[in-house]
């Protein structure tokens, strides 16, 4: 009786110590990912103004290993659709889309994919989307505006 007590009591004080453990380590669910949390992507923003895309990718799939966040998935998609990798870069965006919602530079990126890939029908949506996210207006929607035009009048 004495045993079973014994064994009762050390199996509830190391499903204490599992759960204190997982508790304690990060959370990566895509739902718990929150702007604040995301890395410091100074230099990967500098790669990307330097139009040095390949660096700039190298540096995000490293981040991207240790970190689910949505800024990081819409750079790398961005990257990707710079290197010609369109469908990749989909992906990417589509989980930044999935992450945030009303992520508006990566539906500005979207958008302006599906204007490079000649998807006009789409791109036009994911301006409607920004429309909606901008009421009074922003860069990104002018931005995919300005894609969106300049792919019309050619």
């Amino acid at each position: 009786m004495i045993k079973h007590a014994i064994i009762g009591i050390i199996g509830s004080f190391a499903a204490v110590i599992v759960v204190s453990m997982f508790a304690a380590m990060p959370a990566y669910a895509v739902d718990n990912i929150e702007s604040s949390d995301a890395p410091d992507l100074t230099a990967v923003k500098a790669k990307i103004e330097a139009k040095n895309y390949t660096g700039a990718l190298a540096d995000l799939r490293d981040i991207a290993e240790d970190t689910q966040q949505a800024d990081v998935y819409n750079l790398l998609g961005f990257t990707l659709r710079k290197t010609g990798d369109y469908k990749t870069a989909l992906t990417y965006y589509t989980k930044a889309l999935e992450m945030k919602p009303d992520h508006k530079a990566a539906h500005e990126y979207l958008g302006e994919l599906y204007v490079e890939t000649g998807d006009m029908d789409k791109a036009r949506q994911q301006l409607a989307s920004l429309a909606q996210l901008c009421p009074t207006g922003c860069e990104e929607l002018e931005d995919l505006q300005k894609a969106i035009d300049t792919k019309v009048t050619k």
